[in-house]
């Protein structure tokens, strides 16, 4: 029996009664009541220390006064100026005639104040009062360390986020970074407030100075502030509410992407409109921001491992979520990334073998007559329905915004397969660079949006003229400026957007030139970004989706619905679509067929080709990025010699600088179109 019972308390569990909890006042809630007077320990502790600190205090109040007291006495503010300007030998009688009236001034007030403390004291007796007062000035004078915000540090010391509390920190800052001189001030145009997890403030630069300059030296303000480059963020205002020495700062607590990050907000959507900007990721400030699409074309940069196919994928998900869209993927990393976008692609492949290559110069083939038929079709329309010549959100029922998504598209653009074009061989991948080219340029008028990733970002693999049409841009990590530069465009790291800057352990955060307007505002350059998390679970749930909003909506077209997707390539006439010339006698040329560097060069001019007599050979090498003696060397043997002509530069005058005649490069395309040579004399190295 006893044994039964010990097992029986053994095996018992212990319950507890829920405590009673004790009644809160508002005094211990409330937070304007100091914590130490929340506490009868803190309260006693706080008793005991205060003669102390007070008696601190009025002694670091005296030496504060008694050194404002000697500068001024000194004169020590205009002896600095004279020492500045050298001039001090010459100012030296001023200064102490100036000295001596100010020892006179001293000597007055303090036998004054003597006297009236003495009158008062004789009739009310007030001394006590008096020095109390002192002692109190003194002691609020004296209240804050060396080195406590607010107060200039005697050693160097943290000097993070103290311009929160005193302004003249955040100016000596930007002295610090030289910025602005050292004689100039800032004037605060909003306070810092506090937004999000960091503070904000707006300030109006001195006369003359940029707020450019202030974004292009972020690390060196960032290195005065003490803090992380990650941690700040500068723009310029704009618009009726700035101008261009207004700058806004925003300086983060701690590394605003060391956090978790977020999910796409469109696992939690039903569908989705392709004319609304895709969620794409959320800045430093935590303000989401959107990547619009339509009318435009995307180019996503990195190195390997950088969340490159994530963002694309991000880009991919939205119009996937529109039914009426129509979707085009190839995926060159021959992975699985991509492959539950087969269930709602019109076309999809995935692989990196030459086959899949010319696979693409089919459909890129079908595209250019696509955007083809839609310009006829809308130019039967009338103004009402079709205003500009571009596809509306009504017009878009009856012609699909279509997209296409390259992954690894270097693999395409650097393919040597032969193939022949307008009875003339030349390496796939050039034929697929001129088609991207022609479709990027005419391509988002009619719906058709590009999407290309590559983590070969050089401009050995990507063609200048293609980058150049690409109008929205997003540079994840790469390995230096000049491959930043490739992906954002020209000179981009001189005016602070540099993505090899970035951190490696910031995956999926990038910088994004947007072509339109984003939550950051119309008028921003760049922005930094961090991705919406989108793992494969997240991907094929969406791609899942978008295929029941498609077999609702009966548009579930092409190899997702099983259809016969043969293609049947005509070579000629997109060659004509995409190269003939339209001007009577005017030169006749191919995709692909023109050596280079006159390919690039036709490319870079365009239109211009036919309305400009002359080109400076500074303005082609700085596009084209060449060598310029290797570049001279061969337009000479494509029979272009440059030569000296009066050309009217920026500023208004005309100068004789060194170019070539267009007259010149076009009689070299059409000896290219005639097949009397076929490559450049090449006479040295070249970087193009």
């Amino acid at each position: 029996m006893s044994g039964e019972l010990v097992r029986a308390a053994l095996d018992a569990e212990l319950v507890e009664s829920a405590p009673v909890r004790p009644r809160v006042s508002w005094w211990m809630r409330s937070p304007w009541v100091p914590v130490w007077l929340k506490s009868w320990r803190d309260l006693v502790a706080v008793v005991v220390r205060a003669p102390w600190a007070v008696l601190g205090a009025v002694v670091r109040g005296l030496v504060m006064v008694a050194r404002w007291w000697r500068r001024w006495v000194t004169v020590r503010d205009y002896r600095d100026a004279a020492e500045q300007s050298e001039k001090l030998a010459d100012k030296f009688e001023t200064i102490r005639a100036l000295t001596l009236f100010r020892w006179k001034v001293t000597a007055a007030v303090l036998v004054v104040a003597a006297v009236v403390v003495a009158v008062l004291d004789l009739l009310y007796g007030v001394l006590w009062v008096v020095l109390g007062l002192v002692a109190v000035v003194l002691a609020v004078l004296g209240r804050r360390r060396e080195g406590s915000p607010g107060r200039r540090a005697v050693l160097a010391g943290p000097r993070a986020l103290t311009w929160t509390m005193d302004p003249q920190v955040l100016i000596d800052a930007f002295r610090d970074a030289k910025l602005i001189g050292k004689d100039e001030s800032l004037r605060l145009v909003e306070r810092a407030t506090r937004a999000g997890a960091g503070w904000a403030v707006t300030v109006d630069l001195p006369a003359t100075r940029k707020a450019t300059d202030v974004i292009k030296n972020r690390e060196a303000l960032a290195s005065a502030l003490a803090v992380d480059e990650v941690q700040l963020s500068v723009e310029r205002v704009r618009g009726n509410g700035g101008h261009a020495g207004r700058v806004a700062m925003w300086v983060a607590d701690a590394d605003p992407y060391a956090t978790p990050p977020v999910r796409t907000p469109l696992l939690d959507v039903e569908r989705w409109d392709a004319w609304r900007p895709v969620p794409f990721g959320r800045d430093a400030r935590d303000r989401r921001v959107d990547l619009p699409l339509v009318w435009t074309s995307v180019l996503v940069g990195a190195i390997p491992r950088q969340g490159k196919t994530f963002a694309a994928r991000l880009a991919a998900a939205g119009l996937i979520l529109d039914p009426f869209t129509r979707l085009y993927v190839a995926d060159f990393k021959a992975g699985k990334d991509w492959d539950a976008a087969g269930q709602v692609a019109h076309r999809f492949m995935s692989g990196d073998d030459p086959e899949h290559v010319l696979a693409l110069v089919g459909w890129l083939i079908e595209l250019v007559s696509e955007v083809q038929g839609r310009f006829r079709r809308m130019r039967a329309l009338d103004d009402v329905v079709c205003p500009e010549s571009k596809v509306t959100p009504a017009m878009s029922r009856d012609m699909p915004i279509t997209a296409l998504f390259v992954d690894e598209v270097q693999v395409p653009l650097e393919d040597r397969t032969p193939v022949r074009v307008h009875d003339r061989r030349l390496a796939a991948g050039e034929y697929v660079g001129e088609l991207l080219t022609w479709l990027a340029k005419k391509g988002p008028a009619a719906g058709i949006v590009l999407v290309l990733a590559t983590q070969r970002p050089d401009s050995k693999t990507i063609p200048s003229g293609l980058r150049a049409v690409l109008g929205s841009r997003f540079a994840l990590r790469v390995m230096d400026w000049r491959d930043s530069n490739i992906v954002l465009g020209e000179q981009m790291n001189t005016r602070g957007y540099d993505s090899s800057r970035l951190l490696a352990s910031h995956k999926g955060v990038g910088i994004l030139r947007p072509d339109g307007e984003t939550q950051a505002g119309a008028d921003v350059l760049a922005v930094t970004v961090r991705t919406f998390y989108m793992p494969n679970e997240d991907w094929r749930t969406i791609c899942a989706r978008g295929r029941e909003l498609r077999e609702a909506e009966g548009t579930l077209t092409g190899q997702a619905a099983g259809q016969d997707t043969a293609l049947v390539l005509d070579h000629t006439a997109a060659a004509k679509a995409i190269g003939a010339g339209t001007g009577a006698g005017g030169p006749v040329w191919w995709p692909g067929g023109l050596p280079e560097p006159l390919a690039a060069v036709v490319a870079y001019l365009g239109d211009d080709l036919e309305a400009r007599e002359f080109v400076p050979t500074a303005e082609l090498v700085e596009a084209l990025e060449v060598e310029p003696t290797a570049f001279a060397r061969q337009m000479v043997g494509l029979g272009c010699k440059p030569l000296r002509n009066r050309t009217p530069m920026e500023d208004g005058e005309v100068r004789r600088v060194r170019g070539y005649l267009t007259s010149d490069i076009r009689a070299a395309v059409e000896q290219a179109s005639r097949g009397d040579f076929s490559a450049p004399v090449d006479a040295g190295p070249s970087e193009s």
